[in-house]
């Protein structure tokens, strides 16, 4: 399994261990699909489509008003201990650990009025834009890289469509939309083998499978002959095994992204490679104690990382088609606590969008004067996946999938993009 680590490990307040970096691990069954794909590819007429999306959770709860929307006139125990500083856009300001973010906000916009999130140690809604709960008796809702998978299929480059940390569900669509999940070690023919004998030792599996297929009623035999015949693809092309090869980078870029930016700079490498979608979390922001302390050593790092990503997004000519959204599963609460800690606060949160083509350089929606709920223009958490799935150009105001029992879904409840930014 490859692991791109991107800070310590760490226990969130549920109990739960998690890991701080973007995880390609061991081939998942039914990963990828090639004749139902390129068929879809082929109907959509967008299989080069160059678009993409760059999907960061910060994992844990992000503090968003020690980020995006610090209130330096709120009494001590609500403001904390980090100062604004001015950006290159006027009247936008956001922490002074994020200084060189602040050159380039222009980039960059932040909503500081997100509501409809949940309060739940997961990325299921930063992945789906929905609860667990959702539409659980046919299968549940599928992350927004499955979505993109089945409407899509992969880009002229055979890249796979959807790479994800941590699973990500394929929902009701089926296992066949699983994202794929490739090892380091898999993604390149062994000595000797070459794409000819690769390809029979597939066509015997594939007739020796016969039986079982016929009586499979799961779907997960037609989801492992499609992601096999893919994953030969992936493997004879090389281009997703050269895009986590970081050795194949120019070494300087490397260094400007930093240690802990490795996740950011992968991410780069497998849009440009050709996939479609990229999820991933980093650092550990559940931050009930020492809050600022935690703060001090994480932020810079984020925004070396996330400066670094946007400019070689701009610099490679991707940043009109390639949308970065970077979020958590919850803010934090207004009031510090006796532990210098922030705790769990669903009621209001933070966004992070850049690239798309979308109109950036500001700040969308206010919060109250403690940063405790929306004031003015909140924006649901499904405008946000209402604005993803536009920018990928598709048509969100008609239901595009049907769920297992033959009903139409729509991707979102709020289909109506950002209008700020679109």
């Amino acid at each position: 399994m490859l692991q791109i680590q991107s800070g310590k490990s760490d226990r969130f307040c549920d109990g739960v261990s998690r890991r701080s970096f973007l995880t390609i691990g061991a081939m998942g069954l039914g990963s990828l699909t090639l004749p139902r794909l390129l068929q879809a590819e082929s109907e959509q007429g967008v299989g080069s489509s160059t678009k993409a999306i760059i999907n960061i959770h910060l994992s844990g709860g992000p503090s968003h008003q020690d980020m995006f929307d610090l209130k330096p006139n709120a009494p001590t125990e609500y403001r904390g201990e980090f100062n604004p500083i001015a950006t290159n856009v006027p009247g936008l300001e956001i922490c002074e650990h994020f200084p060189e973010l602040a050159t380039m906000a222009d980039q960059f916009a932040v909503i500081r009025s997100l509501v409809g999130m949940i309060n739940s140690h997961s990325n299921f809604h930063t992945l789906t834009g929905y609860d667990q709960k959702s539409l659980q008796n046919v299968g549940g809702r599928p992350s927004i890289g499955s979505v993109v998978h089945k409407l899509f299929g992969p880009s002229g480059s055979g890249a796979p469509p959807y790479i994800s940390y941590n699973g990500g569900s394929p929902g009701f669509l089926g296992p066949v939309y699983k994202p794929y999940t490739p090892s380091g070690n898999s993604l390149r023919m062994q000595r000797g083998l070459t794409p000819e004998r690769l390809s029979d030792r597939t066509g015997l599996l594939t007739s020796l499978d016969n039986i079982r297929r016929d009586a499979d009623n799961s779907g997960q035999m037609e989801a492992f002959d499609d992601y096999t015949r893919r994953a030969v693809d992936v493997v004879t092309s090389g281009r997703v095994a050269d895009a986590l090869d970081l050795n194949k980078e120019d070494p300087k870029i490397v260094e400007k992204y930093g240690r802990d930016g490795r996740n950011f700079l992968t991410a780069r490498r497998l849009v440009e490679a050709g996939v479609r979608v990229v999820t991933y979390n980093w650092g550990s922001w559940d931050t009930h104690g020492q809050n600022f302390v935690k703060l001090r050593t994480q932020l810079p790092k984020l925004d070396q990382a996330m400066a670094t990503l946007l400019q070689d997004l701009r610099d490679r000519g991707l940043d009109k088609d390639v949308t970065v959204v970077m979020w958590g599963e919850f803010g934090r609460t207004p009031r510090v606590n006796k532990g210098a800690g922030r705790d769990h606060w669903p009621r209001l949160a933070m966004c992070f969008l850049a690239g798309g083509g979308m109109r950036l350089g500001q700040a969308i929606g206010t919060s109250s004067r403690y940063a405790e709920e929306a004031k003015d223009r909140p924006v649901h958490l499904h405008e946000v996946f209402a604005t993803l799935y536009h920018n990928m150009g598709l048509d969100i105001a008609r239901p595009l999938l049907v769920d297992p029992n033959g009903r139409p879904q729509y991707l979102v409840d709020h289909r109506e993009p950002i209008a700020e930014l679109i």
